[in-house]
């Protein structure tokens, strides 16, 4: 699961990371690039030799930039980061965002109410934490699955 508890459950100061899940490794990637490479040119070998070959190879390459460039940047915007801290006195979530933009929100532990949208919010099964006045969200880019345990985890541990 794309999120664990960094301390153990009867710890004081309890500690729980979220990240997306990261399909394609940078090994992957290499393999990608170069296979898909390597299929474009595989149909240009019966052109070596002739002027129809200079006029398809920038066409082959610009497709393969496409590819890369795009690999790159869906990458770039998987680099979220949240950080939950949940202290006896106090919860407190850091969300980074892929810009590298640091958002914190803080509550007192005993306000803090986590709350599951089954359709209402902007993904199924939304899961926030409201307190402060305040409604953020937590781990929307997890799957379902995993936001329903998300938020059965949370309120396990904020019960305490």
């Amino acid at each position: 699961m794309p999120y664990e508890w960094k301390t153990p459950p009867q710890a004081a100061l309890q500690e729980m990371r979220l990240w997306p899940h990261q399909s394609l490794p940078a090994r992957g990637f290499a393999a990608f690039v170069l296979a898909t490479f390597t299929m474009i040119l595989i149909p240009s070998f019966a052109l070596l030799g002739t002027v129809l070959l200079w006029g398809i190879l920038p066409f082959a390459l610009m497709a393969v930039a496409g590819i890369y460039f795009a690999l790159q940047s869906n990458h770039r915007s998987r680099q979220i980061n949240e950080i939950l801290t949940i202290s006896p006195d106090q919860a407190r979530l850091v969300h980074t965002t892929p810009k590298g933009e640091v958002k914190e929100w803080q509550c007192n532990r005993y306000w803090t109410k986590v709350t599951k949208y089954d359709r209402d919010g902007p993904v199924p099964n939304y899961v926030t934490l409201r307190g402060e006045g305040r409604e953020v969200e937590i781990g929307a880019f997890l799957s379902e699955e995993e936001r329903v345990e998300l938020f059965k985890d949370l309120q396990r541990t904020l019960s305490r």
